[in-house]
């Protein structure tokens, strides 16, 4: 049994979801879109408190590319690999757990403890590198992943009780967008602080001290659910909490674990959501170093032009939501249709890019940059393709299945610098970077056919179990008779009328 905070319940909530119509949502600004900016402005810190070494590193190992005045370190390729790598090594392990814990004791602390621990390692990144050079900055980075392996559980389930299912496409679709809002802004101005009379360390330090301040406002404002959250006006609980329907809070769903596993669908979604994480942190890892050692970008520049592609990818994922609910809304596609369409725009344009990329001459930065924004920025329509499918298959189980193929995926991004280390040896020959790219586009490739052949996109049998087990027998049994009890109350007073 994991520990548990105390609020702890002994058994899992089924809600069972109503089609989307009244009653009416009550105007003018409420409670839930509090939570949605928080959760905003969470995955924007906890985005660039990940992403925050991907440009750091650069000036860490060449002090003539920002401020010479600071601390410089004799990384290799590998090392450097290994470094950008090891985040994932923690994020990957408590994937599958965070889900149940955010069930148990309740999103809020988790978030809290998740964002707030990894923002003061943060802070501590210089001295750890200072100290003990990149075997600290390895450990440190294991820590950070751990701590954040809780965030995207814990939005899952803060989502599934504060978005009603008349808004939960928008409000789903803002609260993710910080994570490349966050991406964005860090790769923006992690050049800028690197070149300044502050160095590198003000990468971890700025950062750091966002995820802080970010920790307060959610410690007095975050809530685990309407319930919970005292200043919403009673319209708007009966409003989110009507969405969901009855809830059966004396029966207990059992994880069909054999079944999810085995499931075709589930497999082929797994097998997407790892391609895509292959490609896209290859491109979030490496693209700062082919950046400058390829494109002969100085380091302001090689920030901003590492931003761009994830600014285009923010913008996009605005584009795509409504079109996607557009198209299915008014039949021009099925779900499923509609899923393999948008994955499809997600993975195989950016593999087209990918293999255009792959023979840019060195000189051809202008082309190259093109590319890569390409590359990136379509990848936001997999947002209503791969990343959506979980609830399709099973809103029963939608959290634990997404545990399992983010965790299944980051592995990929464990992998993926690893791979790139071992295929270039000389960061400034392109003829390597030309493999990189090639790997990457035939792992888009497999991941989307997959998906395209297997992928579904209808309730399976395994979402709701044949026979719900009772929460404990002797609840059971106290139970009947209180119903006996009801149903003789009841007919004694139809009698009487």
């Amino acid at each position: 049994m994991p520990f548990c905070c105390g609020c702890c319940g002994d058994s899992t909530t089924r809600y069972e979801y109503r089609p989307i119509g009244s009653p009416q949502p009550p105007s003018g600004f409420g409670a839930r879109h509090v939570q949605t900016l928080l959760l905003f402005f969470g995955l924007t810190v906890a985005y660039a408190l990940r992403v925050n070494l991907s440009v750091a590193i650069v000036a860490m190992v060449d002090g003539h590319a920002a401020n010479e005045d600071f601390e410089e370190f004799d990384w290799d390729e590998k090392t450097k690999s290994v470094i950008l790598s090891s985040f994932f090594w923690g994020y990957v392990v408590t994937q599958i757990p965070a889900g149940q814990l955010a069930q148990r004791c309740g999103p809020k602390i988790l978030l809290l403890l998740s964002i707030g621990i990894c923002s003061m390692l943060a802070v501590l990144t210089p001295f750890c590198a200072h100290v003990g050079d990149a075997k600290a900055v390895v450990g440190l980075r294991i820590v950070q992943g751990l701590s954040q392996g809780f965030i995207f559980p814990s939005t899952h389930t803060m989502l599934s009780r504060w978005a009603p299912a008349s808004e939960r496409g928008r409000l789903g679709t803002l609260s993710y967008a910080g994570a490349q809002f966050g991406t964005v802004i860090m790769l923006a101005v992690s050049g800028v602080l690197a070149s300044s009379t502050m160095g590198w360390p003000s990468i971890f330090y700025i950062s750091g001290a966002v995820g802080m301040l970010w920790s307060v406002a959610w410690f007095f404002y975050g809530s685990n659910s309407p319930a919970e959250y005292r200043g919403i006006a009673p319209e708007e609980r009966e409003f989110i909490e009507s969405s969901f329907g009855p809830q059966d809070h004396s029966r207990r769903i059992v994880t069909p674990w054999m079944a999810i596993l085995t499931s075709a669908p589930m497999i082929a979604l797994t097998i997407a959501h790892s391609c895509h994480n292959w490609g896209f942190w290859t491109l979030l890892t490496e693209m700062p170093t082919y950046m400058k050692e390829v494109l002969e970008k100085d380091i302001k520049k090689n920030a901003l032009l590492s931003s761009l592609p994830y600014f285009v990818m923010w913008i996009l994922s605005f584009v795509f939501s409504p079109l996607s609910d557009f198209l299915i809304n008014r039949q021009y596609l099925s779900r499923v249709a509609s899923r393999k369409l948008f994955n499809t725009i997600g993975l195989w344009v950016p593999m087209v890019a990918l293999l255009g990329l792959a023979f840019v001459p060195k000189g051809g930065s202008d082309l190259a940059i093109v590319l890569l924004t390409l590359a990136v920025g379509i990848n936001s329509a997999t947002y209503l393709g791969f990343q959506v499918n979980h609830i399709d298959l099973s809103p029963n189980h939608a959290g634990t299945m997404m545990g399992i193929t983010n965790c299944a995926a980051n592995i990929m991004s464990i992998i993926a610098p690893l791979i790139v280390g071992q295929v270039i040896s000389d960061a400034t020959d392109p003829i390597q970077w030309r493999r990189v790219f090639y790997i990457a586009a035939g792992v888009y490739f497999f991941g989307n056919l997959t998906f395209i052949i297997f992928g579904k996109a209808d309730i399976q049998p395994w979402n709701e179990p044949e026979s719900p087990i009772p929460r404990t027998v002797s609840n059971a049994n106290e139970a009947q008779p209180a119903r006996n009890a009801n149903n003789t109350a009841s007919s004694n007073e139809n009698h009487s009328d």
